[in-house]
């Protein structure tokens, strides 16, 4: 009898990724989608510790997923519950002590070893002295990557893929290096050949993925001229060549000290490396990057863009910003305030500063006052919401090249991306997802587009033929 899987993803696109792997270790189990938890013979919660009250959170629905699973026990059946991810990795005892429904915690290096822990967990021998489940957040000393099946055709014209994972910087406020560990790259043969089954399976845009993916050093093809290891701008130019039938590449996310002049150059050279870059600056004032502990300054930041700018004039940026971070007063919040202003964003997240146990900033001490930094996010958020409906007013009128990715909510509607990601909807048939179309942009919502198809110009995009879409 087939069984029931349903994945809960918090957070960012590699919690995305790893989501969709998680199901792939599954499926030769048996498992395939559920559309609701109370219909699931198992349940995942994908966490992530970046966002205020996170923990808190995965409690909350963890309380919910004890009910559902005493209701599907009266009815004869049963719910294997875990919880991975960050939050996993970085509180897994705290969540078996509190939570004792939970049969499974695992963290983001360890979860091809899903059908072991699977098989544990349907025993209740696998339960500890206190009747506590699995615990398994230990770092192995082998690339996770290297255990994987093939990813899943899913036939999706975008897809996500990982190229490197964890982080050496240690930023003051950022949890990531402990959770997802030392930076490591993949090697460039393993990530064409997965590029190279997306592309088979439907896909025309493919996101490269990583905690800081502009740090990507992967071991080069055997045989291959240019030095042992790749950066990433040589690894974007590969797949570009290599893999017939991609038309869009983009990566994220990025540190302003890994954006290298080849990378910088391979926006200006690659029709297929989209002109959009989120490159997270987190705060204008020298003082405070350097409290973050961030290895960059602000004069380094404004000379990246001048020449991505120059190579790229249309490229557009988006950031992130921390507000309110420890020490921060309203003198270094207005540089960041004339930053926005200077540069100018197509899209932006912007947080308030909260601790997260373990970092070094949490034991700072002039923690800045919750109602501060909610006054400072207000304020910051208002400018960065007038330039991104100043940027997607400035379509109007415009003809984008979009590739057509999902139906929409309405009948007959389509979702798109335009090459600066942003959504965009029209009237299409379903037989074009898949298919990179002209739009004219005609109307801007809340954060879209809309537009109506034109005869097609011959941007490169538009190159490949309808039968060349799997």
């Amino acid at each position: 009898m087939a069984k029931k899987l349903y994945i809960k993803t918090y957070g960012c696109q590699m919690n995305v990724y790893d989501s969709a792997r998680m199901a792939d270790v599954l499926a030769p189990l048996g498992y395939g989608p559920a559309e609701t938890p109370a219909e699931a013979d198992m349940v995942i919660l994908n966490t992530c510790h970046i966002r205020e009250k996170a923990s808190e959170k995965v409690f909350s629905e963890l309380g919910r997923l004890k009910v559902a699973r005493e209701e599907r026990r009266a009815a004869g059946g049963d719910m294997i519950i875990a919880v991975a991810g960050c939050v996993a990795q970085a509180e897994g005892a705290e969540i078996l002590r509190r939570a004792p429904a939970v049969d499974i915690v695992l963290g983001p290096q360890t979860y091809h070893r899903l059908p072991e822990m699977v098989a544990r967990a349907s025993r209740a021998a696998s339960r500890d002295a206190k009747g506590r489940g699995i615990l398994d957040t230990e770092f192995p000393a082998e690339s996770k990557f290297d255990h994987l099946p093939a990813p899943s055709e899913t036939g999706a014209a975008s897809a996500f893929l990982a190229i490197q994972e964890g982080c050496d910087k240690f930023c003051s406020f950022c949890v990531v290096p402990y959770t997802r560990g030392a930076e490591f790259s993949r090697p460039v043969a393993q990530i064409e050949a997965e590029a190279r089954r997306l592309v088979a399976s439907g896909a025309r845009e493919i996101t490269l993925l990583g905690q800081n993916v502009n740090a990507y050093h992967g071991q080069a093809p055997t045989g291959a001229p240019n030095g042992a290891e790749w950066g990433l701008a040589r690894l974007v130019r590969h797949l570009a060549e290599r893999v017939d039938g991609l038309l869009r590449i983009r990566y994220t996310t990025s540190h302003p000290r890994d954006m290298d002049d080849d990378l910088i150059a391979a926006h200006g050279e690659l029709p297929q490396l989209m002109p959009f870059l989120h490159l997270p600056v987190q705060s204008a004032s020298d003082r405070i990057l350097e409290a973050m502990n961030r290895q960059h300054r602000i004069a380094h930041f404004h000379d990246i863009v001048g020449r991505l700018r120059a190579t790229r004039p249309d490229i557009a940026l988006s950031s992130d910003f921390i507000v309110g971070f420890p020490g921060e007063g309203e003198a270094d919040f207005q540089q960041t305030m004339d930053l926005v202003e200077e540069i100018g964003f197509a899209q932006a997240f912007s947080f308030k500063y909260s601790a997260r146990p373990g970092t070094p900033a949490a034991l700072m001490e002039n923690q800045v006052p919750e109602d501060v930094k909610d006054e400072r996010l207000q304020r910051l958020q208002a400018v960065l919401n007038r330039q991104q409906t100043e940027f997607n007013r400035g379509m109007i009128g415009r003809v984008l090249p979009v590739l057509l990715e999902k139906p929409g909510k309405h009948p007959g509607q389509i979702v798109g991306r335009s090459p600066y990601l942003q959504a965009v909807h029209c009237q299409a048939d379903a037989a074009e997802i898949g298919r990179v179309v002209d739009l004219r942009i005609d109307g801007i919502g809340h954060f879209s587009l809309s537009g109506t198809p034109v005869e097609s110009s011959a941007h490169p995009e538009a190159a490949y033929p309808q039968e060349a879409v799997a």
